[in-house]
């Protein structure tokens, strides 16, 4: 049996109802399309602290776990094709320490939920959005 490939992704919410995305950088997979800011749990890890870990290395916030609330979630094969199935596993997060920074991505930007259609998003991102559009 394959293991299957967690990675974990925020929805980071402002005051004005709009959701942070991220672009790829060069010379990744999927590189140039948005996505919701996160990664890979490593073995051992809790989604949540992986989560919290991700977000300082990305964008230099500090998130207390307990602030992330579970949203949603999606399957699909792995963007780096290793064979494994991935599980996207979406929280919300409203509260944070810090000024979000492209410190592993191209650049980012704000949108709401409604605007994320023609974003162009890697696929196990775009189930997620009606959800989130629902939640927020």
């Amino acid at each position: 049996m394959t293991p299957i490939l967690m990675v974990v992704c925020a929805a980071l919410v402002d005051a004005e109802r709009r959701v942070l995305l991220q672009r790829r950088a060069p010379g990744r997979a999927m590189a140039g399309l948005w996505e919701f800011p996160g990664g890979k749990v490593e073995p051992g890890e809790r989604p949540e602290a992986a989560l919290a870990r991700e977000l300082a290395e990305e964008l230099g916030i500090l998130v207390d776990p307990a602030s992330l609330a579970p949203a949603a979630f999606a399957s699909a094969d792995s963007p780096e094709r290793t064979g494994r199935p991935m599980l996207l596993l979406l929280y919300v997060c409203r509260l944070w320490e810090g000024v979000p920074r492209p410190l592993d991505a191209a650049e980012l930007k704000w949108l709401r939920p409604a605007e994320m259609d023609g974003a162009g998003m890697p696929p196990a991102d775009i189930p997620l959005i009606a959800r989130l559009e629902a939640l927020i």
